[in-house]
């Protein structure tokens, strides 16, 4: 019998001792992983789901609501959040949900279609307004560990994980304008994290995740985010004056590509095209000529006998993309200086004085 007892008890230790050793390892946790909880349960509070109604007419012309969502990050204590211009382009009506299920209308306080930017704003007290602090994309690296957290096909908040693909990507926007240093991450983007956050490991937004790459529609592991510190620049105007200054030449240029520039016999390579310039606009009063015919090279149609820009500040043109991604790297008001050559192959410089494009 103390034999028997002996053994059970023997028995019932190991079981003890399992169990305990079971239990530690269940709730060991690798450094990486307490990050990634961490920050989720510090930061998702601050990530709000966005609804939208569009008002549209269906095939009788009748009246009808259409819904979509999106994500966003509250970005102070006055209840201003951050996301995406096309998750709240054309709406109607904005509901935000937090965190907590509460809702509460939004309204629109400024949009940046061009760089598919949007600011909204509720009115929740402060106390339940969990801030997203603002980092700095310029110090991202390739490899960097990134972390998203939005309301994928309207789900609730999910937290997702990857790292930074590749920087200095461009994103053509809903407008057809190039957004530059777009952040390529793997992080799972669907629809639905539009607008929300993608965060660093030291818990600080660097990007809003804005697109993916997809032939399914769902994500395949490529997925752009806007820079933080490109939103950064264009925050500061959409809340003081609910639109963005854009520098303006007051022209219309195309690009002049090295064959049709071999066609045309003409001694530079590229360049940009100017086709018409705006009456009394910054262009007009430096002296700039537009376009005075057209011709047709294979398929396309070229406007020629205006001025092509060949440098701004002493920097080639090749084409229209380059020059104008150039010249938003200033503001309305500054000078640059321009090479511009004629149809005959002169060329000459001219100072132009920057102008604020119209709305």
């Amino acid at each position: 019998m103390r034999i028997f007892l002996r053994k059970l008890i023997a028995v019932q230790v190991v079981f003890i001792v399992l169990f305990f050793l079971s239990t530690s390892v269940a709730l060991s946790e690798t450094e990486d992983e307490k990050n990634n909880i961490e920050i989720y349960e510090h930061l998702a509070p601050g990530v709000v789901n966005i609804t939208s109604t569009v008002l549209e007419r269906d095939f009788f012309f009748n009246i009808v609501p259409r819904q979509g969502v999106g994500s966003g990050s509250i970005i102070d204590k006055q209840g201003h959040i951050l996301t995406n211009n096309h998750v709240i382009e054309d709406a109607s009506k904005l509901e935000v949900t937090l965190a907590d299920g509460s809702k509460w209308s939004a309204r629109m306080v400024g949009t940046d279609p061009d760089s598919d930017l949007a600011v909204l704003k509720i009115g929740a007290p402060p106390e339940k307004l969990v801030v997203i602090p603002l980092g700095d994309s310029k110090s991202l690296r390739v490899g960097q560990k990134v972390l998203a957290i939005g309301d994928p096909f309207g789900l609730g908040q999910t937290l997702t994980t990857g790292i930074v693909s590749s920087m200095g990507r461009t994103l053509r926007s809903p407008t057809g304008i190039l957004v530059e240093d777009v952040i390529q991450t793997d992080a799972p983007i669907n629809p639905g994290n539009s607008g929300g956050p993608l965060i660093d490991s030291s818990g600080r937004l660097i990007g809003i995740n804005t697109a993916i790459f997809s032939p399914t529609g769902a994500s395949v592991g490529i997925g752009f985010a806007i820079p933080v510190n490109t939103a950064k620049v264009i925050i500061k105007e959409l809340i003081k004056k609910g639109y963005y200054s854009y520098p303006w030449i007051g022209a219309t240029v195309m690009t002049l590509s090295p064959y049709f520039a071999k066609v045309l016999k003409l001694h530079e390579k590229g360049g940009a095209v100017i086709v018409n310039v705006v009456p009394q606009g910054p262009a007009d009063r430096a002296g700039l000529e537009g376009g005075s015919r057209r011709v047709q090279i294979g398929n396309h149609i070229l406007v020629i006998g205006g001025d092509i820009i060949v440098s701004i500040d002493s920097q080639p043109i090749s084409d229209a993309d380059q020059l104008i991604r150039l010249i938003r790297r200033h503001h309305p008001g500054d000078q640059i200086a321009l090479k511009v050559m004629s149809w005959d192959g002169k060329k000459r410089n001219a100072l132009l004085k920057l102008g604020e494009r119209p709305r």
